[in-house]
């Protein structure tokens, strides 16, 4: 998810009153060392670059799963909780990236990961960078071939949850831009997230992670008008959510169905039409004008729908309004 609203990732610059590693205590660079020792499980090394809400979440469960983890981040101190639980803090960046064969950033943006590699280029070479920061696809593309020229591998990933989700098979990792790299790694990703393979573009991480939030933002849009509808009776979020969740599972069905009218561009009205939906967010307008609701976003899509119906597809499914979109 997008890393300046959901990741709150540590932005990788060097702030000029930030401390700097050898302001670090000796007892901590004495636990350094003996963690240094103490990683010795022979499972892949992993290197973490930024440690805000998710880099620390990322670096938590590939210590929790047993690899060896090096960390950096421009403000030391922030890793002291994974030093004690056996992460190695690097003293710089260089040396992060020279201690891993994954080396996985999750900063604050694109120039932020470019910032800190570049002054170490060289010492990608043979290493898989795994860019975990939110960006653009083109940003992404970019970045992919600016590894390649480095002789880097590069995965593009999107995180499909928050810090708190990290670590639990039922989320979602998304990478692009590598399917072989992907597949060489996944092991060690997987404990990070349900590693889910979009295929070589190494643009579509982000695009889907674009895309995804939308849709993610739009239900909760719908969600909370409904609840706010249904609230004005008198109803409780959690009573009116239980049943919404349930009916989520019927409009999961619904998108597989317009799904495939859409890659063929065909829009056989044979489950409703719109002019049926236009009929019946009728009933909704007016439930919630009744009731004080602000009733802008059915609006929104009655506006979608009558378009679509003016055009001559009111016999069409809903699928159709996707031609409302392609401009």
């Amino acid at each position: 998810m997008s890393a300046q609203n959901v990741h709150t990732p540590d932005s990788g610059t060097q702030h000029p009153d930030a401390p700097h590693a050898d302001a670090q205590s000796t007892d901590a660079q004495n636990t350094d060392a003996q963690n240094t020792d103490a990683q010795n499980t022979g499972a892949p090394g992993v290197t973490v670059i930024g440690l805000g809400q998710m880099g620390s979440a990322l670096a938590d469960a590939f210590l929790t799963a047993g690899h060896r983890t090096t960390v950096w981040n421009r403000t030391p101190g922030k890793a002291d909780s994974l030093v004690a639980r056996g992460a190695v803090r690097a003293a710089s960046v260089a040396e992060a990236v020279e201690a891993g064969e994954l080396v996985v950033v999750c900063v604050l943006d694109y120039p932020a990961v470019r910032g800190l590699l570049a002054p170490v280029a060289g010492s990608l070479r043979g290493r898989v960078l795994v860019n975990l920061t939110s960006g653009s696809p083109e940003q992404a593309r970019a970045e992919a071939e600016w590894a390649a020229e480095q002789g880097a591998g590069y995965l593009d990933g999107a995180v499909m949850t928050t810090p708190p989700g990290v670590g639990d098979s039922a989320n979602m990792f998304l990478y692009s831009g590598s399917p072989e790299l992907l597949a060489a790694h996944r092991a060690t990703l997987a404990v990070l997230g349900d590693p889910v393979d979009l295929g070589p573009d190494a643009g579509l991480a982000s695009l889907y992670d674009a895309g995804l939030l939308g849709l993610m933002w739009s239900v909760f849009g719908g969600w909370l008008h409904a609840t706010a509808l249904t609230g004005a009776d008198g109803v409780p979020a959690r009573d009116f959510t239980a049943v919404a969740t349930r009916w989520l599972k019927t409009v999961s069905w619904f998108m597989t169905t317009y799904a495939e009218q859409i890659d063929e561009g065909r829009y056989p009205g044979d489950d409703a039409t719109i002019d049926v939906q236009v009929a019946a967010i009728g009933h909704l307008l007016h439930a919630g004008e009744s009731r004080g609701v602000d009733n802008r976003l059915p609006e929104l899509h009655l506006e979608l729908m009558r378009a679509a119906v003016e055009a001559g597809h009111g016999g069409d499914s809903y699928a159709r309004i996707i031609e409302n979109f392609r401009k």
